[in-house]
């Protein structure tokens, strides 16, 4: 009888010796894990400094394999910042294509900030440079909806290989001959003027064309959405009327200019005459140099451009739009029909850019935007829009630049409709 007590008891002992050695290694493994999960996010926060106002846009840029990761996992989320304080479709659709200018990027968001009914917004900046600075930046904003794109294909990412600059690449201005001698990768390929390509001349091209694609097919923000897409860059500002002008133009177009494929709220005309131009737009075939700030695309016209993708892709010119000025009329058979506003609505601020990068000045573009709006002030708002102008629709042809003569480029930018 003795004997069987003692068994139970041991029996028992064991059991709660079981149980509290049990206890103790899950108290560990808890705890070990969550200063682990902490350590992490501080790691993350403390060196990125750049973790949106969602959770799933953290950076990662110990390696280029991370950072790439990164990108990839932001572009699949897409999450939109602010939309639980913006609810609904949004009105209007702005695209910032953003290099690495940080400052002019402060005063193009201070412009949207004093925009009228910004708050209907939904502002997508499309990135091919991603920092700690810019991200900041852009997640600071609070009066409307935002959503960051990443370009895939950046320099950035590939700085050793293609589409950044394999150090195997052909040197610019080395003659073809030499160039076989040397067996550098892209010998047989120079441009049409004998040169060899240069990653930080072609990546805006790249830039453009891809985020086209991934905006009106990519973003599921807008699917359904049938309004346009007004192009900006980080080095423009916008007026306070932007968005009154733009709906301005939209109703014009309905009933006095069916036709008119695209918008352009900007030109590179100074400000002088601004109040007695205000509500004047005229209609002309769309050029490069008049028409490419604050073009409104609709997808209708988005698909138009996607016919002519291969043609886009392989025209020998690193400038995207000379490239859209070359297709209109030619691959696009009818020419391309752009109403324009005469007192733009749009400044250039850059007085650096992909030519030159030194004696940047921001401070005096801050102060020369500032005497702009003021000449602008007495202008703003027009009640209508009277048409001054009805200028010639025809294809512009015109001398191509070269820059992007290397089949590399081609493909991948042929590419991006699948490679999304």
């Amino acid at each position: 009888m003795r004997l069987r007590l003692l068994k139970r008891n041991v029996l028992l002992l064991l059991g709660v010796i079981f149980v509290l050695v049990t206890l103790l290694f899950t108290t560990r493994v808890l705890v070990v894990s969550e200063n682990d999960t902490r350590a992490d996010i501080s790691r993350d926060v403390v060196s990125n400094g750049n973790q949106g106002t969602n959770s799933c846009e953290i950076f990662h840029f110990a390696s280029l394999s991370e950072l790439t990761q990164s990108v990839y996992t932001a572009n699949y989320k897409q999450c939109v910042h602010n939309a639980d304080r913006f609810p609904g479709e949004p009105r209007l659709v702005l695209v910032v294509q953003v290099h690495n200018r940080p400052e002019y990027l402060r005063l193009l968001i201070r412009s949207l900030e004093k925009a009228a009914e910004v708050h209907s917004f939904l502002l997508i900046f499309s990135h091919d440079y991603i920092s700690q600075e810019i991200n900041t930046i852009v997640q600071g904003i609070t009066f409307c909806k935002v959503l960051q794109i990443y370009f895939p294909f950046s320099t950035q990412l590939y700085p050793k290989e293609f589409p950044g600059q394999d150090p195997r690449d052909c040197p610019r201005d080395i003659s073809k001959d030499e160039a076989r001698k040397t067996g550098c990768l892209n010998a047989d390929h120079p441009d049409s003027y004998g040169h060899y390509r240069e990653a930080f001349i072609t990546q805006t091209k790249h830039h453009w064309w891809w985020k086209l694609h991934f905006v009106w097919e990519r973003v599921q923000v807008l699917q359904g959405y049938s309004g346009f897409a007004v192009f900006l860059e980080e080095d423009n500002y916008i007026l306070p009327d932007f968005f009154h002008f733009y709906k301005l133009m939209i109703e014009f177009r309905k009933t006095s200019c069916q036709d008119c494929d695209m918008l352009a709220l900007g030109n590179h005309d100074s400000v002088r005459d601004f109040t007695g131009l205000s509500n004047k737009v005229l209609t002309s075939g769309w050029m490069s140099t008049k028409h490419n700030m604050g073009m409104a695309i609709s997808k209708e016209v988005y698909y138009k451009l996607m016919g002519c993708s291969n043609n886009f892709c392989t025209y020998d010119d690193y400038n995207w739009d000379w490239t859209l000025q070359h297709l209109s009329g030619t691959c696009i058979s009818k020419p391309l029909k752009v109403l324009v506003a005469q007192a733009s609505r749009v400044l250039h601020t850059g007085d650096c850019g992909l030519h030159q990068k030194e004696n940047c000045r921001p401070e005096l573009v801050s102060q020369n935007v500032k005497e702009s709006l003021q000449k602008a002030k007495d202008g703003l708002f027009p009640p209508r829009l009277d048409l001054s102008r009805v200028g010639p629709v025809e294809h512009k042809a015109h001398m191509k630049n070269g820059g992007w003569g290397d089949v590399r480029d081609h493909v991948l930018c042929n590419n991006y409709s699948k490679r999304l």
